[in-house]
């Protein structure tokens, strides 16, 4: 990894922002910048990106539960950070673990984008054609999919929205799904079809830019509250908190969709068996901030979860 050049500490507005490498999250942090700049009067200047190799960009031939799971997207990013060569980090918030350390803190969520997943190479579930190989490495869509469609096979499929593309007309499949948020933040919407949410349930803290600080940098968390999202910070908590309850891990097929409606949260979560042939379901609404419902929600959940999705759970073991 090349070490980016030491510099003396800032002064006065300027933030050095981490970012992992990819086309999307430099989409993400290009964002996040202009978000703190027109919020501040700042120059574009102000704001220095500092790009990162992450671990989980390097190894692209096996699943992210094998071989170390969510925390290879943050590890590099969260050694800068707590060495002070960078002031905060941004993460697409679906790539962050549940439990983080408390060195760290989220003072910011952008506006959350589209949770949807997109399907790319069909036009719906219903018309993926009999038996195909889907693409994904994701245990949720892997699991939601079969539950829909047992006749199809899946493939393990990762890297970045142009390799998981190139694949597919590769013809290593013959459909993936991608977050339809990506696809925007990439002016690629048009390659994918939207799952409608009541058919097809996203993940946890799809389509968020979360942006992190170390918790005791006072200046850096108070320039970021400024372009803290609110609503999105409702959600967000309450379905990190689902998570947190289920014992959820990168290998548990959990899919939640929780929405601000009015002045309460509405929350839907399906926990699945890997091979998609059990299915739970559970819904709670509850007031922003007020999680008991949420562990409500999760402790049903499990405690009418079969073994085949029981397992999965550290909750339930």
């Amino acid at each position: 990894m090349t070490e980016p050049e030491r510099t003396a500490p800032h002064s006065g507005p300027r933030l050095r922002l981490g970012t992992r490498n990819s086309p999307l999250a430099m989409a993400q942090a290009y964002e996040t910048r202009a978000r703190l700049c027109a919020a501040h009067g700042w120059a574009e200047e102000e704001v220095e990106l500092v790009p990162v190799l992450a671990s989980g960009d390097k190894v692209l031939d096996r699943p992210l539960s094998e071989i170390g799971g969510k925390a290879l997207w943050t590890k590099e990013l969260d050694q800068w950070l707590g060495e002070g060569r960078i002031d905060l980090s941004v993460h697409s918030a679906k790539d962050v673990e549940t439990i983080r350390p408390d060195i760290f803190h989220f003072p910011a969520f952008l506006p959350r984008a589209d949770r949807r997943d997109s399907l790319v190479g069909a036009a719906s579930i219903a018309a993926i054609p009999h038996g195909a190989v889907v693409g994904t490495s994701a245990p949720r869509r892997a699991a939601q999919l079969l539950n829909l469609r047992p006749d199809c096979k899946v493939v393990t499929f990762r890297g970045n929205v142009a390799t998981r593309l190139r694949k597919l007309a590769e013809g290593e499949a013959d459909v993936t799904f991608l977050a339809a948020a990506g696809l925007e933040r990439l002016d690629q919407s048009e390659v994918g079809t939207p799952l409608a949410s009541d058919e097809w349930i996203p993940a946890a803290a799809q389509g968020v830019i979360a942006i992190e600080c170390r918790a005791d940098d006072a200046a850096t968390t108070a320039l970021l509250a400024a372009i803290d999202h609110g609503a999105t910070r409702a959600e967000l908590e309450a379905e990190r908190a689902l998570l947190a309850a289920l014992g959820g891990t990168c290998h548990s097929p959990v899919a939640v969709l929780c929405e601000l409606a009015g002045e309460t949260l509405q929350m839907r979560a399906a926990l699945f068996s890997p091979d998609g042939a059990d299915r739970i379901e559970g819904s709670a609404h509850l007031a922003p901030g007020d999680q008991a419902p949420v562990a409500a929600l999760a402790a049903d959940l499990l405690a009418r979860a079969p073994e085949t999705i029981a397992a999965h759970f550290r909750a339930a073991v």
